[in-house]
């Protein structure tokens, strides 16, 4: 099914869809509890301690995307068997494309190491890190963190099921790899090339209300904030967009949400029309070619998608999905301090 009908069907079939959605959410996600233990069985004592916090540790929170020393196990640090058994686990929140994704985005590294051969910060596709807070069960709160250069995902899971999925973010450098091994590699490159798309589409009139800067900020926005801000209230709305420049949207935003398994991104798209979609704003701040630095933002009620490029010469990608109130699980986590306290 192609993304501009998936999500066309998602807003379609309304509320009545809830219970078929759950039911294909529970057979995937029930998954992660097996994945998540049998990962756990397989580290030794002082691999668990690195590898495991309380669900309510301050650790949790604690998400980067740029080359900082983490917390967690990464695979360097792994035997073969506990590698294979970490992927397991990651396979589990993600989809096969975004399996695909995340390997290229670690081989990135290797890009980086020759290039800069030594002048930058350590450049390593084994310093990659899994951490688990809490304790993988079919009962109460739980989740697990996939972190490291130009990636940090993270799930939080309640009675064996995956609530919430963000922060998510995604970053490539170089966007697109120009000599060596990997020339002509683009990890983001359909993040990109539709915003282009739908950017140029605008006539005059819908440009002077999505086109609000002609600079783009150096980086996205929120940064790496425990809680994403909302922003400025600007940007062309959905409701004044034709009908192939909604599907355009429509299309881009299902992008972001591709690197998740097609349930995960189902939920995401329903809760995007509940909140309605016609308050959704596209912005474009900075040129409109490549090789100039770009930014766009697709802001709505509940969720806000940044995409920056215009570090290294408009050739270093971020992109980050936010949800103002289901980043961490946080409405989850408030439920659980309430009812319970986990051992540190």
């Amino acid at each position: 099914m192609q993304r501009s009908s998936l999500f066309a069907t998602v807003f379609a079939l309304g509320s009545g869809a809830t219970l078929a959605f759950a039911s294909l959410a529970l057979r995937r996600e029930a998954p992660a509890v097996g994945a998540a233990r049998q990962f756990l069985a397989t580290l030794e004592p002082d691999q668990s301690r690195k590898a495991r916090y309380s669900y309510d540790h301050e650790e949790r929170l604690n998400w980067n995307f740029v080359p900082i020393k983490r917390n967690g196990l990464n695979f360097g640090e792994m035997k073969p068997e506990q590698h294979k058994a970490a992927l397991t686990l990651l396979r589990v929140g993600v989809s096969a494309e975004g399996v695909t994704r995340l390997e290229t985005l670690r081989q990135l590294e290797n890009v980086l190491k020759e290039i800069e051969r030594g002048s930058g910060p350590v450049r390593d596709p084994d310093l990659y890190f899994i951490t688990v807070f809490g304790e993988p069960s079919e009962r109460g709160a739980w989740g697990w963190r996939y972190e490291g250069h130009h990636v940090s995902l993270q799930w939080s899971v309640r009675d064996g099921k995956i609530v919430a999925d963000t922060p998510q973010f995604l970053g490539a450098n170089p966007a697109e790899v120009r000599e060596g091994a990997m020339k002509g590699t683009r990890l983001l490159a359909k993040e990109e090339d539709e915003g282009f798309a739908l950017v140029k589409s605008l006539d005059e009139n819908q440009r002077k209300e999505g086109l609000t800067s002609t600079t783009a900020p150096n980086e996205i926005l929120t940064g790496n904030s425990r809680q994403a801000q909302i922003q400025r209230d600007s940007g062309v709305p959905y409701l004044h967009l034709k009908t192939d420049q909604k599907k355009k949207l429509e299309a881009l935003i299902l992008q972001h949400s591709s690197l998740q398994p097609s349930e995960l991104a189902r939920k995401r798209l329903s809760l995007i029309r509940r909140s309605g979609l016609d308050k959704v704003k596209f912005a474009w701040m900075g040129g409109l070619e490549k090789g100039q630095g770009h930014y766009y933002r697709i802001q709505g009620t509940t969720f806000l998608i940044e995409f920056d490029n215009t570090q290294n010469n408009a050739n270093h990608i971020h992109t980050v999905w936010r949800d103002f109130k289901g980043d961490f699980g946080a409405d989850l986590l408030a439920q659980h301090a309430r009812t319970s306290v986990l051992p540190r």
